[in-house]
C-alpha cells in the first residue's frame, strides 16, 4: 500500500526486506523502527524488495511481505523497488567504479580467481567472529597476467579494494550510530577487499544495497546490529559513487550527505537462538492464523524497542509522538521473546 505522498520532509527512510520467506517478529521489529524513525520526522518511507540473489527468493514472498506490512499499518511512499529490476543500473555503476584507481595505483575493482578453500587456507577468522579477511592474493597480480586469465575464461568474482594499511588517511570509516554511538572501522584490518560481484555474476548485497541507498536518496537507515561492520564497506562504496560527477546523472534523488544510521539489538527466539527464517522462527503467517491482531504484533515490537514497559495492543501511528531510540541506547543487549509467543 502506497502512502498519499503528503510527506514533504527531506528525510527518506526505507524498509528493505529480502523475499526469502515470510517475515517473523524480528523483521517486523526492524521494519516498525524504520517506519517510526522516518514518519516521526515527517519523512517518507520507501519499500525496497532485496531480491538481487534470485537463487534464494521464495515465490510470492514479496506479496506476503507487502500484505503483512499493509495489515500492520506500515505504509510506504511510491511503488515498491525491486533490486532484480535494477541489474542494468548496478552494471553501469560497477563499470564506472571499475575505471577508478586508489591513490596507491591499484584498481578500485579487480577480479579475484581464489576459491573459498584458497581463502580459508590463507586467512584467519577476524576477531574471533568467524569473518574471514581476504588476504589480497589477486590484488597483486600484474595487469598482463590478469588479462590473460580473464581472456581464458577463468572463473572469478570481483572485489573492491580498500586502503592497504591502517596508516592510510582514508582507511578509517567513522560514523555515529543512533543506538550504538560512535563507530570506527579500519577497512584494511577489519573488512578487507570484499566481493561486490560473485563468480555467478550476481551483484553482492553490500554493493547493491550501497548503490540503492545512494541513488534512492535514503537519509535514514535502521537495521540490525549484525550489519554494523557492513556499514563501513557500504560507506566506502557510496563515497566512490558520490565522488564522481558522471554517476550523478543516474539519479536526481542522490544525496551527497551520508545517511543517519540506527542499528538495533537483535531478537532471540523462544529457543534462545537469533530469529531467522532458516531456523524456522515463528512467522507472520502463523501469528495471523492463530488469531493475533495487528495491534498485538505492533505492541510486542514496541515493547522490544523499549517504547512500552510491557506488550499491549496499539497501532503503529499511536507510537509516533513518543518514538525515540533513548531506551535502546540505555540497553543495547539483544532482546529475547522468552515464552511470549
Amino acid at each position: 500500500m502506497t502512502a498519499d505522498s503528503s510527506h514533504s520532509n527531506a528525510e527518506v527512510g526505507r524498509i528493505a526486506p529480502s523475499p526469502t520467506g515470510r517475515m517473523h517478529i524480528g523483521n517486523v521489529y526492524a521494519a516498525l523502527a524504520a517506519w517510526l524513525d522516518s514518519r516521526a520526522l515527517g519523512g517518507s518511507v520507501r519499500l525496497r524488495i532485496e531480491d538481487i540473489d534470485t537463487f534464494r527468493v521464495v515465490d510470492d514472498a514479496d506479496r506476503w511481505i507487502m500484505d503483512d506490512l499493509n495489515w500492520l499499518g506500515l505504509d510506504w511512499d511510491g511503488d515498491a523497488v525491486y533490486q532484480s529490476a535494477r541489474v542494468d543500473l548496478y552494471d553501469e555503476v560497477f563499470r564506472s567504479l571499475g575505471r577508478q584507481v586508489l591513490s596507491s595505483g591499484d584498481p578500485l575493482i579487480y577480479p579475484c580467481f581464489c576459491s573459498r578453500a584458497d581463502i580459508r587456507a590463507a586467512s584467519a577468522p577476524n576477531e574471533g567472529d568467524g569473518f574471514l579477511l581476504y588476504p589480497g592474493t589477486c590484488r597483486s597480480i600484474d595487469g598482463e597476467h590478469r588479462e590473460r586469465r580473464l581472456t581464458a575464461g577463468d572463473r572469478h568474482s570481483w572485489r573492491i579494494a580498500v586502503p592497504g594499511s591502517d596508516g592510510d588517511a582514508d582507511d578509517s570509516v567513522v560514523f555515529d550510530d543512533e543506538v550504538f554511538g560512535s563507530q570506527r572501522f579500519s577497512l584494511s584490518r577489519e573488512l578487507g577487499d570484499v566481493i561486490v560481484r560473485r563468480s555467478d555474476g550476481v551483484f553482492a548485497y553490500q554493493f547493491a544495497t550501497a548503490v540503492d541507498d545512494w541513488l534512492m536518496g535514503v537519509t535514514r537507515i535502521v537495521r540490525g546490529r549484525d550489519l554494523l561492520r557492513s556499514t563501513a564497506i557500504q560507506l566506502w562504496i557510496r563515497r566512490h559513487c558520490a565522488g564522481h560527477q558522471q554517476m550523478d546523472r543516474l539519479s536526481s534523488e542522490s544525496h551527497a550527505q551520508e545517511p543517519v544510521f540506527a542499528h538495533l539489538p537483535l531478537i532471540d527466539d523462544t529457543d534462545g537462538r537469533r530469529m531467522a527464517k532458516r531456523f524456522g522462527s515463528v512467522d507472520m503467517g502463523e501469528l495471523r492464523e492463530t488469531g493475533r491482531s495487528p495491534e498485538e504484533v505492533i505492541g510486542i515490537c514496541a515493547w522490544l524497542l523499549g517504547l512500552l514497559k510491557q506488550p499491549q495492543p496499539l497501532g503503529a501511528r499511536d507510537l509516533l509522538r513518543s518514538f525515540s531510540f533513548d531506551h535502546l541506547r540505555g540497553n543495547r543487549q539483544d532482546r529475547s521473546l522468552e515464552s511470549l509467543l
